[in-house]
């Protein structure tokens, strides 16, 4: 029983810190300040079609996770669970944020991406931070 509960333990801690989102806007903000990254703040739904599939296909993949957690504090608000700040549109999930550690936003965008489809957005934030 032990070595059941022993691999239970480390199975979910390993697919946790894989992702390793947070959930709580202010926690996020003041995380990003202290390591001087952007937020990429992912909202969806608890009944997403759309946003499954993302996570599944994209977010996911340990490349795609690796370049995201480089530049990036990772934050997953669910519209059906999360208290998410009234200037960030909710409908039409899954809906991508890039924000400054301040909370501005540097580039939104929704829609589920495949994993090119989301190098390039990644790559369309980093443009839009030239401007």
């Amino acid at each position: 029983m032990k070595h059941l509960i022993l691999i239970t333990l480390i199975i979910s801690s390993l697919f946790s810190a894989r992702l390793n989102w947070l959930h709580h806007y202010d926690s996020a903000l003041i995380l990003a300040q202290m390591q001087g990254k952007d937020v990429y703040l992912f909202i969806g739904a608890d009944e997403c079609r759309y946003c499954d599939k993302l996570v599944r296909e994209t977010l996911s993949n340990p490349e795609v996770i690796k370049r995201l957690k480089e530049d990036y504090i990772l934050l997953y608000m669910s519209r059906d669970q999360h208290l998410i700040p009234d200037k960030y549109k909710t409908q039409g999930v899954p809906r991508h944020y890039f924000l400054t550690p301040k909370g501005d936003i540097i580039y939104t965008t929704n829609g589920s991406r495949e994993i090119d489809g989301f190098y390039q957005l990644l790559d369309e934030v980093e443009l839009s931070k030239e401007d």
